[in-house]
């Protein structure tokens, strides 16, 4: 579960989240970040929190999604 926690989940949720942020700050008119900041956290901040907060939601959001996609799945099949 480790691999998956570490490297999967945190991957998918970074992707999830770098193109809903992208979507939005294309909207809005307001600075994008990269997909590493989505990641690893932002690059200009030396609180490593924030780092840890980054990939947390990154691995809620990916546990989510992962879920989700199981259900449909299972709903089709």
């Amino acid at each position: 579960m480790n691999y998956f926690g570490r490297i999967f989940f945190n991957f998918i949720g970074a992707s999830i989240r770098w193109i809903f942020g992208t979507i939005w700050r294309t909207l809005s008119n307001k600075d994008k970040f990269t997909f590493d900041e989505y990641l690893y956290g932002p690059k200009k901040n030396a609180n490593y929190y924030d780092e840890m907060g980054h990939q947390f939601n990154n691995k809620i959001i990916g546990g989510i999604f992962f879920f989700v996609l199981i259900i449909i799945i299972q709903k089709i099949f």
